[in-house]
Order: C-alpha cells, then structure tokens, then sequence
C-alpha cells in the first residue's frame, strides 16, 4: 500500500503546463522532505527535484531548472511540482517520494522511505 498519492497527471499539448500534487495518507508530511521523481518509457526513473521539510531549500535536476518548480505548504501537508514549456521528452510517471532529508544523495532512489504510485503525463499533440 503507497504512503504517498500524486495527482493532477493528464494529457496536455506540448508547451501546456500541469501541477502536480503530493500528500500522504498515513503520516505527516511535514516532518519529510520530498523528491519527485520521474519514469519515462523505457527509462530508468530519474530525479527532478526534492524539498526540505520546511521548504526552505530546494533542488531542481539541471534538465528541468527553469521549467519546473517545487513547492509546498505545510498547513495542506501537499508537495507540489510545477510543470511548464513541456515537451513530449516529459511523458511519463511522475512519483513522489519521501526522506528524511535531502542532502546530498536526494537524486538516489534508495534515499527515499516511502513512495506513491505515481501518476501519468503525456505530452502529445
């Protein structure tokens, strides 16, 4: 069972934008910092970006800087990822994760302790 629920995932026309939203269904999200991470086809899933538990530090994958943003509020206990300029490169399985904290590694899976099960985005005309 995920700790985690993204939503907001759909079909946009290349250069639309979507947000992205993440809350947790068994835990307080706050104490967390949280990486979104992504899954194209046939692609291994990589980091775009992670936040730290009281959203004062954030750090965005250079492929994504600019395009994407990450943000929180902790009253909603709800991460979001910001997506804008997309492409079809951008279709996938976009997931939130959460950690303790970012640090150094926030671009390794294996930093993260609880995940959700991800939600779709297709870019296509």
């Amino acid at each position: 069972q995920s700790q985690l629920v993204e939503s907001g995932g759909g079909l946009v026309q290349p250069g639309g934008s979507l947000t992205l939203s993440c809350v947790a269904s068994s835990f307080t999200l706050d104490w967390y910092a949280v990486t979104w991470f992504r899954q194209g086809p046939g692609k291994d899933r990589e980091a775009l970006s992670c936040i730290s538990p009281s959203g004062t530090w954030r750090a965005h994958a250079d492929h994504v800087a600019g395009r994407f943003t990450t943000s929180r509020d902790n009253h909603k206990q709800t991460v979001y990822l910001q997506l804008h300029s997309l492409t079809p490169e951008d279709t996938g399985v976009y997931f939130c994760a959460a950690a303790d904290l970012c640090g150094d590694h926030w671009r390794r899976t294996n930093n993260a302790k609880y995940w959700g099960q991800g939600t779709q985005v297709t870019v296509s005309s």
